[in-house]
């Protein structure tokens, strides 16, 4: 690492002002403190002492996601194989067929992998076929999100002359996971452009947002472009293939239509965006935010009972016409984007609401407005991120009714 002090130092001239790189300080700076620590560190003593700055709390978000990056590589190249498995006469999409064609005739390659008792091929039961094959699709994804992405916020950290933050590197991690595997790559680039600039820096840059930049890339693309991100055609990456949803099901004929069983949806194992089938991933994730307490455990608890309750009494209610409303929680506990939405989403630390009994509310009403979308309005059967999205701009004015309640209820104490 001296290396590499020696090596940051001797071109930190170049960048300060009055250099001839200064223009640029904000990418030497992200390069710096990214491999190395950052430079200011507090000596004396402080009035708060925590381990996690705010470089480490992004790390660790990202840390959280790796599960649900995992099923989103294996359950992309799942679907992929099982759908070319059942029907022979489909063809694999594009490109990504050619390699893993050359990988799996590749006698140099198969003996290597041999050492791992697996094979590359297209079919659902081999793991590595499947991982390779998924990761075929969200890999592109993630590093055109990331390289977009991170020349906007490289772009405004330089015009404002300020450092790059790296909260992006969050908001680049969830966007791919939100999107299906067959999702173009140029409407990757624009829905994160929108997302970064629209979503997040007109308002300031981090820390000033008030909508999740990941969730309003989503949602642009949504109603932008609906038919890449939605409908039957575009949750398996096959070329030809169409398959229903387990949510499409369920507005269709209800439980009974239900192609899957509950714990497959629990597993992940089911058609859907990439990162959000495995409520199992997401509760790992969910762990490891409680216990280095920078998801918010208040809200995650709150969007689960609004969500709980609100079923409930649309069961109690019931429908002949409407099969959503008849749909027992626990099924809307495994399927869509309730548990990725609820555990990274919705505790976003900067759009969420900041006040203990704010994150109560906050997290209550998302649950309770998610699942009214998801259930009363059949034809838009996903309502998480909406209702997040509607939350974000209603949370500093929960904030500012909790304070001000507390004021009031001082003042009479006085």
């Amino acid at each position: 690492m001296r290396a590499f002090e020696k090596f940051f130092d001797k071109l930190k001239p170049n960048f300060e002002k009055g250099g001839k790189f200064e223009k640029f300080y904000a990418f030497y700076e992200a390069a710096d403190t990214f491999i190395l620590t950052p430079p200011d560190k507090t000596k004396k003593n402080v009035h708060i002492a925590d381990s996690l700055d705010f470089k480490r709390t992004m790390i660790m978000v990202a840390w959280a996601l790796l599960p649900c990056v995992f099923m989103a590589m294996y359950n992309s190249g799942y679907q992929a194989n099982l759908a070319l498995h059942n029907d022979p006469d489909l063809i694999a999409s594009g490109w990504r067929a050619g390699i893993m064609g050359f990988l799996a005739n590749s006698s140099f390659l198969g003996t290597i992998l041999g050492w791992f008792g697996a094979s590359i091929e297209m079919h659902p039961g081999s793991f590595l076929g499947n991982m390779i094959y998924g990761a075929l699709f969200f890999l592109p994804a993630y590093i055109v999100t990331m390289t977009v992405g991170g020349l906007w916020e490289a772009l405004f950290a330089a015009t404002r002359g300020h450092e790059i933050n790296e909260g992006f590197v969050v908001s680049g991690l969830l966007f791919p996971l939100t999107l299906p595997a067959s999702i173009p790559l140029w409407q990757v680039a624009v829905g994160i452009s929108f997302g970064v600039v629209i979503g997040k820096e007109v308002f300031g840059g981090t820390g000033k947002n008030i909508f999740n930049p990941a969730l309003t890339a989503r949602v642009f693309l949504f109603f932008a472009y609906p038919a890449q991100i939605s409908g039957d055609a575009v949750w398996t990456a096959v070329d030809g293939h169409t398959g229903a949803t387990a949510l499409s099901e369920l507005v269709s004929g209800g439980v009974a239509a239900l192609s899957t069983s509950w714990s497959d949806a629990f597993w992940g194992f089911i058609p859907g965006s990439m990162g959000e089938t495995s409520t199992l991933a997401c509760l790992f994730g969910a762990a490891v935010l409680i216990a280095t307490g920078i998801g918010s455990w208040r809200i995650m608890l709150s969007c689960t009972i609004g969500m709980i309750l609100t079923s409930m009494l649309l069961n109690s209610i019931g429908s002949e016409t409407n099969q959503m409303m008849n749909v027992p929680w626990s099924w809307h506990f495994v399927l869509g984007s309730f548990a990725f939405a609820t555990v990274f989403m919705a505790t976003d630390p900067v759009s969420a609401t900041q006040t203990t009994m704010g994150k109560w509310v906050y997290g209550f009403l998302i649950g309770c407005l998610g699942l009214l979308v998801r259930a009363i309005n059949p034809a838009y059967p996903e309502g998480w991120m909406l209702a997040i999205l509607f939350m974000n701009a209603f949370a500093p004015l929960i904030d500012w009714f909790v304070l001000n309640s507390n004021v009031k209820r001082r003042q009479r104490r006085a």
